[in-house]
């Protein structure tokens, strides 16, 4: 069979499945089986697939018309522009978390020694991204699941990072120690966005998702130990759901009055995260 030939046949299969986006997910099992990148497919499709390579192929298929979300049947997510192992021990890396990176990059300094830390770092998208942007400042990435760290620690080998990685809770990770930066992605999901799931979605940790009744549970939390753990001058912006800023700024303002804070927006034009910046 060729690759032509699988790749229409494979689109088919995944539209009868029900997926949203059948051909794209049949190019991307292709590439990731043939190790190419989207601009050689073309070149590639008259050519007869190697059994070894066609098994593979039909393999990942089959996880991808049962419902694994495609991240999770390659193994691999892209984000900012570099290639992140995923897997179920974490959450599947989301483009608009980009935003969010760039917001923290922005307050990152370039001098030597600038602390961040990096709270519910998951696949360490944000941790290893800002270690790499920014290879003069000090990162910790923590997290309460010890599979989503090893996950983050295996990132952080693969792409030559020195991250400073902390298994806890919040800040029971990092006792007593402060920073210029805080980042972090929180579950933000409310007890009705649960229930509503997309099935795909329902295949991610759910600890990774569960913000608590009204999803602010963890803002509370991070609010709480700001005063402790960011230094004067310092920043920290986080990632929301869309209709929460104006709560996670109230929440920030009063754990540190007098701080200036603000909202930003995704590509969609949705709030998408929540600064601020305590006073020096």
């Amino acid at each position: 069979m060729t690759a032509g030939d699988w790749l229409r046949q494979a689109a088919a299969r995944l539209e009868a499945s029900g997926s949203p986006d059948p051909a794209p997910d049949a190019q991307w099992i292709l590439l990731n089986v043939l190790g190419i990148e989207p601009a050689d497919l073309r070149g590639r499709l008259p050519e007869q697939l190697p059994a070894a390579a066609l098994e593979r192929a039909d393999r990942l298929l089959r996880d991808r018309e049962a419902g694994e979300p495609l991240q999770y049947v390659l193994r691999e997510a892209w984000f900012y522009g570099r290639r992140f192992a995923c897997d179920r021990r974490a959450l599947i890396p989301r483009q608009d978390t980009e935003c969010v990176c760039e917001a923290a990059l922005l307050r990152v300094s370039h001098a030597p020694g600038t602390r961040v830390l990096d709270l519910c770092t998951g696949t360490g998208i944000l941790a290893v991204t800002i270690a790499l942007e920014r290879p003069r400042a000090c990162v910790t990435g923590t997290d309460l699941s010890a599979e989503a760290l090893s996950l983050a620690r295996e990132n952080g080998s693969a792409l030559g990072t020195r991250v400073s990685w902390r298994e806890g809770d919040l800040w029971d990770a990092v006792p007593g120690e402060r920073f210029d930066v805080i980042v972090a992605n929180p579950p933000y999901l409310t007890a009705r966005d649960m229930e509503q799931l997309q099935s795909e979605v329902r295949r991610e940790p759910a600890m990774a998702l569960f913000g608590g009744q009204d999803g602010l549970e963890f803002y509370r939390r991070i609010a709480a130990g700001l005063g402790d753990h960011l230094l004067p001058g310092g920043s920290a912006v986080v990632e929301i759901g869309w209709e929460q800023a104006g709560a996670v700024r109230d929440l920030f303002r009063e754990a540190l009055p007098g701080c200036e804070t603000g909202a930003f927006r995704d590509l969609n034009g949705l709030d998408r995260g929540v600064w601020l910046r305590r006073p020096r």
